[in-house]
């Protein structure tokens, strides 16, 4: 591991002025992703600023009714609140769904949210990556690209997202609150991951030494009737190959609102707008679900290895949204 300088931050202003403009010094909260990254050597940071003790470990309702969750707010914590268990239960779900316990209590919201690809040729540090050494390739094209994009990815990196809770977030439309030197400012999720492009090495849209501060849900009534489901390849903590945040209202047999995100099927989560505008307003039986899931993968472009994937997120989205259609109140 390269040496490296430790600095510990008493408030987000000494975080900001700590890491500075320097694009070699890096936050640190839980470190779950960070560390593993720097033993390896993909990551190498000159100077590390621990920001664990700021004052962003509160869960709030808003005045608006959504709720405003602090950076440092850890898994564990989040997924144990009764107001996030109540009003977004697919938040939670996905939270424990996401790691171990002992991870869950290091690891915090804002690291989350930043958490780097598991791609193996990322990880491995010794070959070629466009994300990690732009312009040297993407050998998952041509390798092992199992667990790899099928919607958004382009031909210089086909890798996947790793978050689970960021897909639940996606689908409840979460804003991204962060501070800089130059004062505080705000990301839709949706436009925190800029897409893959040509530029797979650029993973967020944060200006340089933003620190994120927090997230904000806005109400959301349909949230909480909603689920979080996760397709892994063992029972226990792995990373998804396919997992979907759904939340449904139903009325009178007709869907009055569907939000639906998809996880680990594209650089970020993705939130399947086609399959939103297929099934509003129409009639919540399985074959609307199934019409609406095939809306959104038409966009698919899987590769050989990943081609599974497709019929995978099918079944996935059509189970979910089924069993949320039938459980709706009659």
């Amino acid at each position: 591991m390269r040496e490296f300088g430790y600095e510990r931050a008493a408030d987000v202003e000494g975080a900001l002025a700590l890491l500075g403009t320097d694009p070699e010094a890096r936050y640190l909260a839980g470190g779950t992703n960070l560390v593993d990254l720097m033993k390896t050597g993909v990551a190498r940071p000159v100077r590390l600023v621990d920001i664990r003790e700021l004052p962003l470990d509160r869960i709030e309702v808003t005045e608006a009714g959504g709720l405003r969750i602090g950076a440092t707010v850890t898994n564990s914590d989040l997924a144990a609140h009764p107001e996030v268990r109540s009003r977004y239960p697919a938040l939670a779900q996905a939270v424990l769904a996401g790691a171990s316990g002992q991870l869950r209590t290091m690891a915090t919201v804002g690291g989350n949210l930043l958490q780097r690809t598991r791609c193996a040729y990322f990880t491995d540090g010794a070959g070629p990556c466009n994300k990690r050494l732009p312009g040297s390739g993407c050998p998952a094209i041509e390798g092992e690209h199992r667990n790899h994009a099928v919607l958004g990815a382009s031909g210089h990196c086909v890798a996947t997202h790793p978050s689970d809770m960021a897909v639940a977030l996606a689908a409840f439309d979460a804003v991204v609150s962060y501070a800089t030197a130059d004062g505080p400012g705000e990301l839709p999720l949706a436009e925190l991951y800029p897409p893959v492009g040509d530029t797979p090495q650029v993973e967020t849209a944060l200006p340089p030494g933003a620190l994120i501060t927090g997230v904000t849900l806005p109400p959301a009534p349909v949230a909480a009737r909603s689920r979080y489901r996760k397709v892994r390849e063992r029972a226990s903590y792995a990373f998804a190959i396919g997992s979907a945040a759904a939340a449904l209202d139903v009325q009178g047999g007709v869907v009055r609102e569907v939000r639906l995100a998809l996880g680990a099927v594209a650089s970020r989560p993705w939130r399947a707008r086609a399959a939103e505008r297929a099934l509003t307003g129409g009639p919540a039986t399985e074959e609307a679900c199934t019409a609406a899931a095939d809306a959104e993968l038409a966009a698919a472009r899987p590769l050989p290895g990943n081609a599974y994937k497709v019929p995978l997120m099918r079944n996935l989205v059509v189970a979910l949204l089924t069993e949320l259609a039938e459980e709706a109140p009659r």
